[in-house]
């Protein structure tokens, strides 16, 4: 009986393992993973059957243009936050000056209230995000080499956009690690100097 409850111990630690393993790659924002590569996707799509198929030109450059706007949008204050907890924005000072401000999710104890992202959602997001500018800016050189200067302006649309998002949220990432390491630098010389003062007062 002794040793059929140490399987039990056993078996019930390797489930727990197992649903570990599952959440971290379970979607737990399916619908903003949906949205994150469905306006993108979708901008990219049109762009290259308007040019195969042809059609109205006007109609397929608004298309493209509200399918990049609310990309932006959508990505920059809902996916980023929601998939893997970062998120900027521009803001104007008292004196008019503007300045970027880049935040990242502080991990907490508490996982109920403030869950994690999955790692299923982490590389959706960062290869939606690095993937799609690059390529609007493959775009960008095929439209100066066929000399399709009409797509210009939407294609240039498509670069700043997306690549404004993917600055911001490097940004965001590298930011988030430089405050880490600083905050690493600081403690260990506090730590550091506490010591030598203590050698001090001893000697």
């Amino acid at each position: 009986m002794k040793l059929d409850s140490n399987d039990d111990d056993d078996v019930s630690l390797f489930d727990a393992e197992e649903d570990s393993a599952t959440r971290k790659n379970k979607i737990k924002h399916p619908v903003a993973s949906f949205f994150h590569l469905f306006f993108r996707v979708t901008a990219i799509l049109v762009y290259l059957l308007c040019g195969l198929v042809g059609g109205s030109f006007i109609a397929c450059m608004v298309t493209i243009i509200l399918l990049l706007s609310c990309d932006f949008w959508t990505v920059k204050n809902i996916t980023g936050r929601l998939m893997v907890g970062l998120r900027w924005w521009n803001q104007v000072d008292d004196d008019g000056k503007s300045h970027w401000v880049f935040e990242s999710r502080k991990a907490s104890g508490n996982q109920a209230s403030a869950p994690r992202s999955s790692n299923a959602e982490s590389r959706i997001f960062w290869l939606g995000l690095i993937i799609c500018p690059v390529i609007w800016v493959i775009f960008a050189f095929s439209t100066l080499i066929s000399f399709k200067i009409k797509w210009l302006a939407v294609v240039i649309l498509g670069v700043v956009l997306q690549g404004a998002n993917l600055y911001g949220y490097v940004r965001c990432r590298v930011g988030a690690k430089t405050n880490l390491k600083n905050m690493a630098t600081n403690y260990f010389g506090r730590q550091f100097l506490k010591q030598a003062f203590t050698k001090q007062e001893e000697s």
